[in-house]
């Protein structure tokens, strides 16, 4: 996966009109419903932001993967929900709130603990001659362009023209299904020909850490007395990772830009959309009277 034109500007692109679009669904309240139901936000937020990358530590040593794909599985472990967990959790009746709130939340905190997982993850797997470093700043302000302003303007948007919002709620909800899925199929069309090779190198790691995710927050989810729609919100928001900015990260030219580490956000996108839809199923059957 070589740095280029979709990497570098297709990418950044790509998660600016996901990130606006989301914050055209947002209110202040989904961030104070952080105060109204703390335990249940402060366990999905714990698990997104310190169990799952946990995991990812665990298996990567576990799995004694190579040092660069070892780094990638904790970014793509360390890049929580994103517009795809709030799809699909509307798509399997989940609690859409929950997830949204979530989502709003975790993207705020990402812009400090990604890097420092990422780099973390550097120092452990590639040692101090090979140490590949996120710079905090940099990447604090890159986050904060392509994730924390478009979602601040949409907000804003939706409050300066509140009926203007909602008829573009649907249509942005669409342009941020093209933009996931075009950047999945984008970043694999680039590396087709190892497409095997890579499943080969990360698929168990990827399938184990999204598989165990699921379970984690299912048994956080049922381990403070939730149900329903709140267990299923809570399944998806831990097991479903924001694959488009692992990818971004990863080959960005400012950042990692390192395109081996691009690859366990590719492959695990892939499996994630399998899983999502099997939580879809479930939704679904729940649904029916």
């Amino acid at each position: 996966m070589e740095a280029n034109i979709f990497t570098q500007v297709f990418l950044p692109i790509a998660l600016i009109v996901i990130m606006l679009g989301m914050g055209l669904s947002l209110k202040p309240v989904h961030f104070t419903q952080l105060w109204q139901t703390p335990k249940l936000v402060l366990t999905g937020l714990f698990m997104q932001m310190l169990a799952i990358p946990a995991l990812a530590f665990l298996l990567a040593y576990l799995l004694q993967l190579p040092p660069e794909l070892a780094v990638g599985l904790v970014l793509i472990a360390a890049c929580p929900g994103g517009p795809t967990s709030n799809l699909i959790a509307h798509l399997a009746h989940a609690d859409t709130a929950l997830s949204i709130s979530l989502t709003a939340i975790s993207s705020l905190l990402v812009i400090l603990s990604l890097p420092l997982m990422v780099n973390l993850a550097s120092s452990l797997f590639l040692g101090e001659e090979q140490y590949v470093a996120l710079s905090v700043p940099r990447t604090v302000l890159q986050l904060l362009v392509i994730i924390v302003l478009p979602v601040s303007l949409g907000m804003w948007l939706r409050a300066r023209w509140p009926a203007l919002s909602r008829r573009c709620q649907q249509p942005f909800k669409w342009l941020s299904s093209f933009f996931l899925v075009a950047a999945v199929v984008g970043a694999l069309l680039q590396v087709l020909n190892q497409l095997l090779g890579f499943f080969i190198a990360i698929g168990i790691a990827a399938l184990l850490l999204n598989a165990l995710s699921m379970l984690a927050g299912y048994l956080a989810a049922r381990s403070i007395g939730c149900h329903g729609p709140q267990v299923r919100s809570l399944t998806i928001e831990v097991g479903i990772q924001n694959g488009t900015l692992g990818i971004a990260i990863a080959t960005s030219p400012l950042l990692l830009n390192n395109s081996t580490m691009a690859i366990p956000s590719a492959v695990y996108s892939l499996i994630m959309f399998a899983s999502g839809a099997l939580m879809i199923g479930w939704g679904l059957r729940k649904k029916q009277p």
